[in-house]
Formats: C-alpha cells, sequence, structure tokens
C-alpha cells in the first residue's frame, strides 16, 4: 500500500509542476500577487463548508459526545483532516486522530462509532452531491467519452464501496473478520481484547442506524449544504476572470470538480489532481 501511494504521490508532484511549467511562474507569481485580499472569500468560504460538515457530524455522534461543544468538534475535524493530508496514512491516520480526541470527551467506543458514521455519511453525501450534479449539467456539458467513462466507473466504485462499509455498520459486521480469527485462538489475548472492543463498537453502530436513522439523513442534508458552499467561491474567481461569467457556469464548475475528486481520491495530497483537474475545467470554458 505503501509503495502505491509513493508512485500516486511521485505522479501527483510531477503533474503539478508540469502544471508550473505550462503556466509559467512568473504567471502564477503575479496572479498570486493580484488576489491580495481577494483571498479572503475563499478562506471564509472553506471555513464555512468546513463549519457546516461539522454540524453534520455532530448528528452522526451518540449519548455524551453530542454535548460536545461545536468548536471543539470543529477543532477535532480539522486535525483530523490535517493529518490525513499532511501525512502518507491512507487517510485513516486522522480518523485515529478524531477518536483519540473525542475519547477525552466520552466512552472510545462511542468515538470510535460516531468517527465511522461520520465517514460514511460525509463520502455519501459526495457521492449523492456528485450524481444529482451529473443530473443537472449532463445536457449542457458536452465532454469526451474519455473524461464521462472513468468519472462514472470511478463513481459507481466508489458508490459500492460506500455501500458495502454502510451494510456493514448497520448490521454489526465491522469486527466479524476479527472475532473469527480471535475464535480461533490466533493473535493471542490481544486479539482478543481488540475483538471485544470491535464487538462493542459494532453494538453502538447497530443501535445508532436502529434508533436514529433520522440523524442519517440530516447528516446527508447538512453535508450537501457544506459542498454546495463551494460554488459561491468558483463563482467569484470565475467572475475575476469573465464578469460576465453566470452562477450556472460556477456551478457546473463545482459539480465536474467534485467528480474528479472521486476519480483521484486515492492521490496522497491530492498532489497535482486537484489543479490538474481544475486546470483542464477552467481551459473548457
Amino acid at each position: 500500500m505503501k509503495r502505491i501511494e509513493t508512485i500516486l504521490f511521485i505522479l501527483g508532484c510531477v503533474l503539478f509542476l508540469a502544471l508550473m511549467w505550462n503556466l509559467g511562474v512568473g504567471e502564477l507569481w503575479r496572479q498570486w500577487t493580484s488576489l491580495g485580499w481577494g483571498i479572503v472569500p475563499f478562506i471564509v468560504a472553506e471555513g464555512v463548508s468546513e463549519l457546516i460538515h461539522t454540524v453534520a457530524w455532530r448528528h452522526c455522534l451518540s449519548k455524551n459526545l453530542r454535548s460536545v461543544p461545536l468548536f471543539y468538534l470543529f477543532r477535532v475535524r480539522l486535525s483530523g483532516y490535517a493529518i490525513n493530508y499532511f501525512t502518507p496514512t491512507a487517510a485513516m491516520g486522522g480518523e485515529l486522530t478524531k477518536v483519540s480526541l473525542l475519547t477525552a470527551k466520552g466512552e472510545m467506543t462511542e468515538a470510535a462509532s460516531g468517527v465511522l458514521i461520520g465517514k460514511v455519511c460525509f463520502a455519501g453525501a459526495h457521492i449523492l452531491f456528485v450524481a444529482l450534479g451529473t443530473v443537472v449539467i449532463a445536457r449542457t456539458v458536452h465532454l469526451s467519452a474519455l473524461v464521462w467513462v472513468p468519472l462514472l466507473l470511478s463513481g459507481l466504485l466508489v458508490a459500492s464501496g460506500i455501500l458495502i462499509f454502510l451494510l456493514l455498520q448497520k448490521y454489526g459486521k465491522i469486527g466479524g473478520f476479527v472475532r473469527r480469527l480471535a475464535a480461533k485462538n490466533v493473535g493471542g489475548q490481544s486479539l482478543k481484547r481488540a475483538a471485544a472492543i470491535l464487538t462493542s463498537v459494532d453494538g453502538e453502530l447497530a443501535a445508532f442506524y436502529r434508533d436514529r436513522p433520522g440523524d442519517v439523513l440530516r447528516a446527508l442534508g447538512w453535508h450537501l449544504a457544506g459542498y454546495s458552499v463551494g460554488i459561491v467561491p468558483t463563482w467569484i474567481f470565475v467572475q475575476s476572470l469573465q464578469s460576465d461569467a453566470s452562477l450556472s457556469i460556477a456551478a457546473t464548475i463545482w459539480f465536474l470538480g467534485m467528480c474528479f475528486d472521486l476519480l483521484t481520491f486515492a492521490v496522497p495530497l491530492n498532489a497535482g489532481s486537484l489543479e490538474g483537474s481544475r486546470v483542464l475545467l477552467m481551459k473548457r470554458w
């Protein structure tokens, strides 16, 4: 896994350097300095989006953790995001960090179940957002099959993975494999303790999906709202390039950008992939 991540990271860096070379370092610096205070709306929009995602996550928490102050949850979420983004931990290091920080406010099993449910709701909302966007823009955007086919296939692949992850949570099967190994006395006492912890987490997960299906829908709704915020800074940026650019064009660019994010989710740090997809979309318009 580390070798694959290293290869993807190197390829992403090569793409990033190629983009810089193609656009010109001097031109990039000129554009950056010309933004000045214009960068503030982008930072604010990102902060608002993350805050909305935090509200969504709160609906995924149980018992004592639901009363944790929103600002604390916001900091926990940003800490997990930073670990996932800056370290090659396959998007797992940040989730473990969240569990560790939440454990200070409640039981470890509650923290683990809240992080797992939050993860599947966040990813599920991403799929829903892309699906809704695809329906809206499919008739107005004319991309080649070489672009549409990978986007659709990657979306179906990720959606299948999320659905399987959801079903494992709903039916309390996350720790099933570990429990089977422990029952065969593989791994000794350490694995048995891990199996006991996972059994408790599975119980929390199954109870959540059984007793609080409405909170799953609320979390998805808030996450969709959080993703939608990105349309605003995109529109501001497009307006700076073309004053008569409409909000619908900005929404289309943002939807397609989210599609590309699904296609390149495995690239560590999103190195080069985010920049490359945005350059491709901007050149389209």
